[in-house]
Parts: C-alpha cells; sequence; structure tokens
C-alpha cells in the first residue's frame, strides 16, 4: 500500500515486517552495533545464573523493526514519535513479525496525524512489544 495520507482510514493494516530467526550470532552483532553488551543477551552462563533458560533477544533490536513497520509505510519525514512496551522475552531460534494498523487520525497543533498501533510477536503466538508510532499526514 502506498502512503496517502487521504485514502489513509482507522483499521487500515500496514504491510508487516518479518525477521529471524533470532541467532546468537545475530545477537553478538548487534551487541557490538548497538553497544548494549549486557551479558543477559549474549552469555549463557549469565543467563542461567540469573534464572533464565538462555540468553534472549535485545528488546531494541525488536524495537527497531516496529519503527521500520511505520517509516517503510509512511516515509521516515513523516515519523513524529514513537514508543513501546516490552511484554516477553525473544528467545534464540525464534522468528518476529512486527505489524501496524491505523488506530486513530487525528490534529495536533492543527495538521492531520495518524496513531499507528504496533505489535511484534514471535511464531509461537507470543506478543513480545506492543507500541505506537505517530506520522504526519500533512
Amino acid at each position: 500500500m502506498t502512503f496517502t495520507p487521504e485514502m489513509a482510514k482507522v483499521g487500515d493494516i500496514l504491510p508487516p515486517l518479518s525477521f529471524g530467526p533470532i541467532t546468537r550470532t545475530k545477537l553478538a552483532l548487534y551487541a557490538g552495533a548497538s553497544g548494549d553488551h549486557n551479558p543477559i543477551h549474549i552469555d549463557t552462563d549469565f543467563a542461567k545464573k540469573a534464572g533464565l533458560q538462555d540468553v534472549f533477544a535485545h528488546g531494541m533490536l525488536s524495537m527497531a523493526q516496529l519503527g521500520r513497520v511505520a517509516t517503510d509505510w509512511a516515509g521516515i519525514d513523516r515519523l513524529r514519535g514513537l514508543s513501546s512496551r516490552f511484554t516477553a522475552l525473544t528467545p534464540v531460534g525464534a522468528t518476529v513479525t512486527c505489524e501496524g494498523r491505523i488506530a486513530e487520525k487525528f490534529e495536533q497543533d492543527g495538521a492531520p496525524m495518524l496513531r499507528i498501533a504496533l505489535t511484534a510477536t514471535i511464531d509461537d503466538g507470543t506478543q513480545t512489544l506492543r507500541g505506537e508510532a505517530l506520522i504526519s499526514a500533512a
């Protein structure tokens, strides 16, 4: 779907984005690229000592993909805000699907805006993030 503010309606679904499976190599590469070297994401022994079965993906890795759902659809220049809540861990081996839906059309300071509801879900159906993007429709 091509972004056209005039055509956007509440309930419209944005093209989904999937990535994965999450591998230990991807976690190590993301740690290096992001500067987030928290051992809970890359050191199995550390994760087990913390009471977990294994390491898990950085939440910001999935949040970045949620942002891509909005910006791939509307363009980076229209993004006015992005927020999310982490709701579950993303384990090694999982594939993540990020989705968006237009939840609201409104005006902010006289400018037309869209509120996009965003979710990230792993292949077993567990929702790992939920959030929203604010998109300028001007």
